[in-house]
């Protein structure tokens, strides 16, 4: 990126704008015209100029960032941020007083930016739960600007394979579906990697595949309960006669050995009475006998 201010010399004046970014310690170069959001940056005007011409000259600027802001000032530096991305229009109006006795020369230059958000997070939308093989869908969302490259593979148990690469991919948006289908059950870590223009993140996932279920034994266990259900209905209504006579058995039973006692007790009484009608018949027979022995 560079422009060039004709004086009236024969001689031109270049020169080149960059940027540049820090975060933390680091600084970048953005000589792609790729900035990053929310981050500090510093755009600079360097002269290209051998042969001192405008050694002892007197500059001007003029910074139109393209999202409402103009600053101006004499230094060939400005700094500040983009708070959103999107794409902007940086136009830098240089002025240059060659001498008193003539007027100032300007130049412009104007040129284009896109300001991409930085990969904060990638987040797993789902359980963290599946089955072995079954076609698996994994969902995630990706916190950055598209145009992104993903890169991932599973590792087994989680140990690492350095006979597998990973997969690579474009991502156009901020969402991103991987089918897969575990041959195993156990422990399994997917390393994901995504970075666009301006920043990259790499993150990985544990997720715990257990054995799948055959699928016919919800119905197996159904028809085990139904069989169950209706044994026990049979034996119930088998049963219930059976408690039913043993218990007329046992009060026709009763009801006999009442009867016996009962029979028992009035042979008892009329033993009892026909033994106390015979000792009163002979008694007054004795009597009557001896009355009439006596007499």
């Amino acid at each position: 990126m560079s422009f060039s201010i004709f004086i009236s010399s024969p001689e031109n004046v270049a020169g080149k704008l960059v940027f540049y970014q820090m975060e933390g310690n680091v600084i970048f170069v953005r000589d792609t015209r790729e900035l990053a959001s929310d981050v500090a940056t510093e755009a600079m005007f360097e002269l290209l100029d051998p042969p001192k011409n405008l050694s002892s000259s007197a500059f001007t600027y003029s910074w139109d960032l393209g999202n409402g802001d103009v600053i101006h000032g004499t230094e060939p530096v400005v700094r500040y941020h983009y708070s959103e991305s999107g794409n902007y229009t940086v136009q830098l109006k240089v002025g240059v007083n060659v001498s008193r006795s003539s007027p100032p020369i300007t130049g412009v230059f104007s040129t284009d930016v896109q300001v991409l958000d930085a990969i904060k997070n990638i987040e797993l939308k789902g359980p963290l739960d599946y089955k072995v093989s079954q076609n698996t869908s994994l969902d995630f969302h990706v916190d950055g600007s598209p145009p992104m490259w993903v890169c991932w593979h599973f590792l087994t148990n989680c140990e690492p394979d350095v006979m597998v690469g990973c997969t690579l991919a474009m991502l156009y948006e901020n969402t991103l579906q991987l089918n897969h289908t575990f041959t195993s059950a156990g422990v399994h870590c997917l390393d994901i990697s995504v970075h666009n223009d301006i920043s990259k993140l790499q993150t990985s996932f544990s997720l715990y595949v257990s054995r799948n279920d055959p699928p016919h034994l919800f119905f197996i266990l159904s028809c085990a309960a139904v069989l169950a259900i209706t044994f026990s209905f049979i034996m119930v209504a088998a049963c219930r006669p059976c408690h039913r006579n043993q218990s007329q058995v046992a009060a026709s039973c009763n009801t006999l050995f009442l009867k016996g006692r009962h029979s028992e007790a009035q042979n008892k009484v009329l033993l009892n009475v026909s033994t106390v009608e015979m000792m009163g018949e002979k008694e007054p027979l004795m009597s009557q006998q001896g009355t009439q022995y006596l007499s």
